[in-house]
């Protein structure tokens, strides 16, 4: 749905809510919920549609007939596909998912095939006029590989082809589709800094290199490619999380001439630490109801100097909860973005309002996806019907939009 007060901006939320792992799985989620949302959300207007595909249910989706039986529905329905989040390749709820998420890398076939088949599929679906948007992983997850420059080379080179693709894309069919990297702590591009130095001293040069080697195309053609079809999902929990002021974070981003090609709205749980021992305590046993199996929780403490220490999930950080230097945590555990405050704890929902207000002030993404998909691993107080939990994630990020300036 378009961005209440911003012409040509974009809403929706990311449907990796509903398990699905094949297509008629999530076609059946998808005429479940969408058009109950659209009825009460958008009743007038063309309601957008935030895809998630598995790499099963993406080449399901490209079997003869589906996407045309697909296009017919959302047509039916007065609906529509702009993004599609193709970070989770495979299964993402109701078993072990953890640092699994990051798997297969983007040095791998496999992540390179499951993307360019979202490319063809999102090519197919994009309304005129609109552009397209794809989430994908952040290269690796850094405890994993021994020879990171080496993954670093190959996933270089597999962007850069795809950008040309999307290039090809654009120039023969009018439909403009860029490939977002989305930052995470513990993995290869977790902050803006080592985002700009990714694009600066790798995707550039080396894709660059690549594109003018494969292609003939000029450096500045190459440049350009890599620019407009390669840029950054800015996810607010992510950020929030590695403490990363928006206000620096953004122009920053901005200035190396890094695309925000997507905004994910979601929240973290926040907690501070100053208390006696007895009060750390009861903080580890409010937090030891967001321990759970399914997905990582990764945990970033700051301590008085504003050093930076990480766990890599929450059972792991519990027990440390006593360090004397540690003065907050951030969980890596998305709650819904309007509690601010639940049982004593925190959420991020500050970091939401500010990069927002920056973002939509100046006019630096126009797409903008909503995504708590912990519901079914949320603690009971905070679960509550689906759908009514998601329609009421819209209503308050559309009363921010609106006049994101008296937020706070």
């Amino acid at each position: 749905m378009q961005l209440p007060n911003h012409p040509g901006s974009h809403l929706s939320y990311c449907t990796n809510i509903h398990p699905g792992e094949n297509w008629s799985e999530v076609f059946a989620q998808l005429k479940n919920h969408i058009p109950g949302l659209k009825h009460h959300l958008s009743p007038d207007q063309p309601f957008g549609i935030g895809l998630r595909l598995s790499a099963q249910a993406a080449e399901d989706l490209l079997e003869v007939n589906r996407l045309q039986v697909f296009k017919k529905w959302l047509k039916k329905e007065d609906l529509y596909v702009f993004t599609i989040n193709g970070f989770p390749y495979g299964s993402f709820h109701g078993e072990k998912v953890k640092d699994d998420v990051y798997k297969p890398d983007w040095s791998s076939k496999q992540r390179y095939n499951y993307t360019s088949n979202l490319i063809d599929i999102l090519a197919a679906l994009l309304p005129d006029g609109i552009d397209g948007s794809i989430s994908t992983s952040p290269i690796t997850y850094k405890y994993w590989d021994d020879n990171p420059e080496q993954v670093v080379k190959k996933s270089t080179v597999q962007l850069a082809e795809l950008a040309q693709k999307m290039a090809a894309i654009l120039k023969n069919e009018g439909k403009e589709i860029h490939l977002d990297i989305e930052p995470e702590p513990d993995c290869l591009l977790e902050n803006s800094r080592e985002t700009i130095d990714y694009f600066q001293k790798n995707l550039l040069p080396e894709g660059g290199t690549f594109l003018m080697n494969e292609f003939q195309l000029s450096s500045v053609e190459a440049e350009k490619t890599l620019l407009t079809h390669i840029g950054v999902c800015y996810d607010t929990c992510h950020f929030a999380l590695e403490y990363e002021n928006p206000a620096e974070a953004i122009p920053a981003l901005m200035d190396a001439g890094i695309r925000i090609g997507k905004t994910q709205i979601s929240a973290a749980l926040k907690v501070k630490l100053n208390g006696s021992e007895s009060d750390r305590k009861k903080t580890a046993e409010q937090l030891q109801q967001f321990v759970e199996p399914v997905y990582l929780h990764q945990v970033i403490e700051r301590q008085p100097d504003g050093a930076l220490y990480q766990y890599r999930d929450l059972p792991d950080a519990l027990p440390e909860i006593q360090k004397k230097k540690a003065e907050e945590w951030r969980v890596h555990f998305h709650v819904p973005i309007f509690v601010q405050e639940f049982d004593g704890l925190h959420s991020t929902q500050d970091e939401i309002v500010d990069s927002l207000r920056i973002i939509l002030d100046g006019n630096h993404c126009r797409h903008f996806e909503i995504e708590t998909y912990t519901w079914d691993v949320l603690p009971e107080d905070l679960k509550s019907d689906i759908s009514d939990s998601i329609e009421r994630e819209f209503r308050w990020v559309m009363d921010l939009v609106k006049d994101p300036h008296n937020q706070k």
